[in-house]
């Protein structure tokens, strides 16, 4: 049975819609809750691939979250030993600082459902190329990342040209959520935190807006989320059957 070690910075980023997928497949999964103990020196050793998911820090507030230098030295050791790894969001973010890349702010946050369209790169790719051209897909990050040294840029949105990239063959980062469901969406909004960084853009973002958008674009992001977190699963090369659903 494969083991996935799992990064968590705050209790509502979690696995979403990729837990029932990981563990369909066989997965055993653990947790690192750094949020809860951020002094945790966890090991790769016995694990056979890394998550690291979400979170409303920068990576560079070490001062106030010591735990962004263990990720990142975590992370390069996981490459070193070739095993799969996604950073998702502020996972993405760790990772490219992990492989040498530049994090820095956005030109705007994108909080909410935006177009994100596959690069050439990304159409041929084995988890992005389920990516029917343009797709609405659900974001939230004030941040971003310059695509690291040797890896493949997959996919971009409008206001934030790097939204995915490939490091080798099993090493991905994403910016945007693909693991998010309705019930996931509204928990974001209603968190205090997040409720404040929307005021604090002046009616930039209405939560009212996403709420009446999700509903329309939920069920094609789940299928993308079940297709290309499949593609990921694959990566491991264990057999167990998956039930995955349709492409639109």
């Amino acid at each position: 049975m494969p083991k996935l070690l799992v990064f968590q910075h705050v209790p509502y980023e979690i696995l979403g819609t990729l837990d029932p997928l990981l563990r369909n497949s066989g997965f055993r999964i653990k947790y690192v809750n750094f949020g809860r103990h951020p002094d945790a020196e966890p090991k790769l050793d016995g694990y056979d691939g890394l998550i690291v998911l979400g979170g409303p820090m920068n990576v560079d507030e070490v001062e106030e979250h010591p735990n962004l230098n263990t990720e990142v030295e975590l992370i390069r050791d996981a490459i070193d030993r070739e095993l799969p790894i996604l950073g998702i969001c502020l996972g993405s973010q760790l990772l490219a600082k992990a492989l040498g890349a530049k994090v820095y702010e956005n030109k705007e946050k994108e909080i909410g459902w935006y177009d994100v369209s596959p690069t050439k790169e990304g159409e041929t790719d084995p988890l992005l190329c389920h990516l029917n051209g343009v797709e609405k897909i659900f974001q939230w990050h004030g941040d971003t990342f310059k695509v690291p040294k040797g890896a493949k840029l997959l996919a971009s949105s409008p206001l934030c040209k790097n939204q995915a990239f490939r490091y080798g063959d099993r090493i991905y980062g994403f910016q945007f959520h693909l693991e998010v469901d309705e019930p996931m969406i509204e928990r974001w909004l209603r968190v205090p935190a997040n409720k404040r960084e929307i005021e604090e853009l002046n009616g930039k973002i209405d939560p009212e807006i996403i709420r009446s958008e999700t509903p329309g674009m939920i069920g094609r992001l789940n299928i993308l989320s079940e297709l290309i977190f499949g593609g990921f699963i694959d990566l491991f090369g264990f057999s167990k059957k998956r039930n995955t659903l349709p492409s639109r």
